[in-house]
C-alpha cells in the first residue's frame, strides 16, 4: 500500500513538473497560428509590420516549449503550412468589404509573404533548435524504426507469393482432374 502511495506520488509530482509541456502537437499548431493571427492583425491595424513576424516567431517558440515530446515531429514539419494559414486569415479578415475579395486576397497574400518571407524562416529555424533540443531526434528513431519494419514486412509478403487458398496436393489433384477432362473429350 505504502509503495502504491509512493508511486502515485511521484506520478502527481511528475505530472506537476510537465505541466507546461502539456500541448498535444495539434495545440502546439494552434498556438502558433493564434499568435500568427492575433499579431498579423494587430499588426496591419496599427501599420507596425514588425509585429506580424515576430508575434509568429513568439508564437513558434511557446509552441515549440509547451508541446510534448511525443508529439514534437509533428510540430517540427508544421511551421510553414500555420504560417500561410495565418497570413491568408489576416489578409482574408482585413481585405473584406475593400472592393475585389479575389484581388484584394491574391495581392494581399502574395504581398505579407514576401514582406514577412524572414519571419518564416526564423520562425522554422527557432521551432526545430528548441525541438532538437528537447528530444526530436527520439521521435524521428522510433518513426525510422517503424516504418523499417514496414518495409521490412511488406518486402517479406511480396518477395515470394504464393497460392495460400490451395494446398500443393489440392492442385496436383485438380490438374490431373483437368488432364482427365481433356483425355476424355478428344476420344
Amino acid at each position: 500500500m505504502a509503495r502504491e502511495r509512493g508511486a502515485s506520488a511521484r506520478t502527481r509530482a511528475a505530472a506537476s513538473t510537465s505541466g507546461a509541456t502539456s500541448l498535444t502537437g495539434r495545440g502546439g499548431i494552434v498556438v502558433m497560428f493564434g499568435t500568427g493571427v492575433v499579431c498579423g492583425l494587430l499588426s496591419r491595424w496599427f501599420g507596425v509590420p514588425l509585429l506580424a513576424g515576430a508575434g509568429f516567431a513568439i508564437g513558434c517558440a511557446l509552441a515549440a516549449f509547451a508541446t510534448r515530446p511525443a508529439d514534437l515531429l509533428t510540430l517540427v514539419v508544421s511551421p510553414p503550412v500555420v504560417f500561410f494559414g495565418a497570413t491568408f486569415t489576416v489578409v482574408l479578415v482585413t481585405t473584406l468589404g475593400h472592393g475585389s475579395l479575389l484581388r484584394g486576397l491574391t495581392v494581399g497574400v502574395f504581398t505579407a509573404l514576401a514582406s514577412t518571407a524572414p519571419w518564416l524562416f526564423f520562425g522554422t529555424a527557432l521551432v526545430v533548435v528548441i525541438c532538437l533540443a528537447r528530444g526530436v531526434r527520439t521521435n524521428v528513431r522510433e518513426l525510422r524504426d517503424k516504418l523499417a519494419g514496414v518495409r521490412l514486412f511488406e518486402k517479406e509478403e511480396n518477395e515470394n507469393p504464393v497460392r495460400w487458398d490451395e494446398s500443393p496436393a489440392k492442385s496436383t489433384t485438380r490438374s490431373h482432374a483437368r488432364e482427365r477432362r481433356r483425355l476424355h473429350q478428344n476420344d
